[in-house]
């Protein structure tokens, strides 16, 4: 539209709107005149819209080569946004800085040709940009953030409203991008320098990464920025020091990986809680172990026996305040320990200003310990018995958590569950071996030229009667016996089997010289019986006048034969074991025994289990009888503690020594 040709139709509403709008506008050609400018913009300049009309619009900015870069881009309508803010050349020598966005005049899409002219809006600033920057500055200046923008031109750093305290802290003098860059850790600066790549390209920047400061402590920081391209392209942005949150973060992460720890722990010690077999284990448990998941300084179990306290483990590692109370009277309600074992309640105390405001009479017991905190929970047995007391102390003021509590209380459940398991397993096991004893021999024959000692070990893997005997036989002609057996299985069976067996070789010994046929005789007796029952045994006649020995062997260890000097495995030849074939034979071996030689018969449980090798146990027990030899009942007590394979067995076994 020409001048005229806009001037004829100004008297429409829309001409009106135009020339008496508050925003400040102009209408240019294609070629960058302008054809006509409304009053505001006239204000802005200090001249006559009629004295503007025919300027070039550029000519009109002190950056007149953005200004044409802004118009050529909206003439051809540019996809980017085409507005930047420029600085206005007034008469009175004002120079008002205004955003300018031109736009084009016939509204044509992108699939049309270059625009015939522009409308050109210039916004003036915010007014309230110093209210805006007096608020930013009192946020930026006691706390951890900072405001920067970068100059992607030529690299120089900087921050909008002045220095602020992180700036000074991170940045200080450094004013160019590779001098901030130079402090960047070195684990991070390939992944930054990527970022800043990118931001080249006009992308917008995100980045959390690690820097030292100006005192040299490593700092986490996050810096976040707008690509603009209005007076250049830069980056505009906040940098926030995250390092407390970083380390917050890692506390809790290292928090919940000890709680996880913790977890583990507490469950493979309660597992062993579980499967505990002995009184001294579980109060180990609770005592050296449990503890120090609760951080503890101390602690210790003491339990009601006969009316009295007994702290256990006897010569553990217990508090002191735990260890003098031994012997007191249980029902002794002036102490923390016989409160609870009355009213059966866990009792906490966190200072011991509140211990002895509750029990006055701890005094003398306060000035002997360093405790200042304890925790005193009741275990219980069936019928909510209770069996004693867990007690733990700290050497610190400590406040018991309710989870923390929680779990104590659920731990002296465990602990009482072992106690009162254990304790009938003991009497169990006690029953058992007193009807294994009744059924061995009560005394042993004596001879003047043979020392003999004996020794049966009940198995202490549970409760069970098993069938290991021995036994001495004295025979005509200045003869003895020897026979060590044990018979298939447990329970009362074997048990009887045992008793049954050991009979018979009584019998046919007395009427037998030949120890094979005794065997012989013995396995036929079983199998006749028709019981399925068979046992290994080695029977051995001894004369007492040459030291001659015939053995016969059913599927029973070598012997050993020792001296001070040596030790031999003597495996005499061997058939199989009585009960299972009935018609079987039993060769003999001999061998003399000389004058301080000691001769070992065991049953299995001695030198063999799962985890060693009967090769293997033979061995370490000739060894040890070696070191022993010359005293034949010290040598037997020393077996009887060595037991290379453990008791998960029973063991019997029989020492002779010729003088």
């Amino acid at each position: 539209m020409t001048g005229a040709a806009f001037a004829a139709g100004a008297g429409d509403p829309a001409a009106a709107a135009f020339r008496r709008a508050s925003a400040a506008m102009f209408v240019v050609d294609h070629e960058g005149h302008v054809l006509l400018a409304n009053r505001a913009f006239g204000e802005l300049v200090g001249r006559t819209p009629d004295e503007i009309a025919g300027c070039l619009w550029p000519e009109l900015f002190s950056e007149p080569g953005q200004a044409w870069e802004l118009h050529r881009a909206a003439t051809h309508r540019a996809p980017q946004q085409a507005q930047r803010s420029l600085t206005l050349v007034g008469v009175d020598g004002a120079q008002p800085r205004v955003i300018v966005e031109p736009c084009p005049l016939d509204g044509g899409g992108e699939e049309a040709g270059p625009a015939a002219g522009l409308v050109v809006v210039c916004h003036r600033p915010m007014r309230d940009e110093e209210m805006l920057r007096a608020v930013t500055e009192l946020r930026t200046e006691n706390s951890d953030t900072a405001l920067w923008t970068l100059d992607l031109s030529t690299g120089e750093l900087g921050e909008l409203f002045g220095p602020s305290p992180l700036g000074r802290l991170l940045a200080g003098d450094n004013r160019t991008l590779e001098e901030c860059l130079a402090r960047v850790h070195r684990d991070d600066i390939a992944r930054l320098r990527d970022a800043m790549e990118a931001s080249y390209q006009g992308r917008d920047y995100e980045q959390r990464f690690r820097m030292f400061d100006q005192v040299g402590e490593e700092r986490w920081l996050h810096a976040r920025a707008r690509y603009l391209d209005s007076g250049g392209p830069r980056l505009v942005g906040v940098v926030d020091d995250v390092t407390e949150h970083v380390q917050l973060v890692r506390r809790l992460a290292d928090r919940r990986r000890i709680e996880a720890t913790k977890g583990r722990r507490v469950n493979e010690l309660a597992a062993k809680l579980v499967s505990a077999t002995t009184v001294d284990e579980v109060a180990g448990l609770l005592t050296e172990q449990f503890a120090p998941i609760f951080d503890s300084d101390a602690a210790g179990i003491v339990l009601v026996e006969d009316g009295k306290l007994t702290v256990r483990p006897v010569g553990g590692s217990v508090s002191e305040a735990v260890r003098m109370i031994d012997g007191r009277p249980a029902d002794d309600p002036s102490l923390p320990v016989g409160a609870v074992l009355q009213d059966r309640q866990p009792r906490f105390f966190e200072s011991r200003a509140e211990l002895l405001d509750r029990f006055p009479d701890t005094e003398e017991l306060l000035h002997r310990v360093e405790g200042q905190s304890w925790a005193i929970v009741p275990v219980f047995g069936d019928s909510r018995v209770a069996l004693g007391v867990w007690a733990v102390s700290w050497n610190q003021p400590h406040h018991a958590a309710p989870d923390e509590r929680a779990l104590m209380l659920t731990l002296a459940g465990l602990a009482g569950q072992a106690l009162q398991r254990v304790s009938h397993q003991q009497a169990e096991l006690e029953l058992a071996d007193a009807v294994q004893r009744r059924m061995l021999p009560p005394q042993l024959p004596e001879f003047p030229d043979l020392d003999i000692a004996v020794r049966y070990l009940p198995s202490r893997a549970g409760w069970r009667v098993c069938g290991d005997f021995y036994d001495a036989i004295e025979l005509p002609g200045d003869r003895i016996g020897l026979v060590v057996g044990d018979v298939q299985g447990h329970g009362v069976e074997a048990a009887a089997a045992m008793g049954q067996i050991r009979v018979a070789f009584r019998a046919y010994a007395t009427n037998q010289i030949d120890p094979g046929v005794v065997l012989a005789e013995t396995n036929r007796l079983l199998s006749e019986t028709g019981e399925i029952v068979f046992a290994t045994c080695g029977y051995l006649v001894l004369d007492l006048n040459n030291g001659e020995m015939q053995a016969a062997w059913a599927g029973q260890p070598p012997a050993i034969i020792a001296t001070s000097e040596s030790f031999e495995v003597w495996a005499p030849e061997t058939g199989p074991p009585v009960g299972v074939d009935g018609d079987s034979k039993y060769p003999v071996t001999s061998r003399r025994l000389a004058a301080g030689e000691t001769l070992l018969m065991c049953s299995d449980g001695l030198v063999e289990s799962s985890e060693l090798h009967m090769e293997e146990g033979l061995r370490q027990v000739g060894v040890a009888l070696q070191n022993m030899a010359t005293d034949l009942h010290a040598a037997a007590t020393s077996l009887a503690d060595l037991t290379p394979a453990g008791r998960g067995d029973d063991i019997a076994f029989v020492l002779a020594r010729k003088r």
